[in-house]
């Protein structure tokens, strides 16, 4: 198993646009990926791989997320999913 947390800085979150491209990144790989908000209570963790999922999350701008992955690829996983978030998604701007 392999874990990352990173803290989401784009102006829009993780919400329509770059959620998209979160999950198509995500399902490139075999293994298991999650996503979870961290301190906010219930680190509820849910399917990186599910855009509904990501979508009803509510991970705005600032919001620290913790990226956890279990399968084959997982250390590919984790690295490419925190490496998509923390270069803004491609936007130099930060507005994915």
């Amino acid at each position: 198993m392999q874990e990352t947390t990173v803290v989401v800085q784009n102006k829009v979150g993780l919400h329509a646009r770059p959620a998209a491209m979160f999950v198509q990144l995500a399902n490139k790989f075999k293994s298991e990926i999650f996503i979870a908000k961290i301190g906010d209570g219930g680190n509820k963790e849910v399917s990186a791989k599910s855009i509904l999922s990501i979508l009803t999350m509510g991970i705005y701008q600032g919001t620290e997320v913790r990226i956890r992955a279990n399968g084959e690829d997982e250390e590919d996983a984790v690295n490419a999913l925190r490496e998509l978030i923390e270069t803004n998604f491609g936007q130099p701007d930060g507005e994915a």
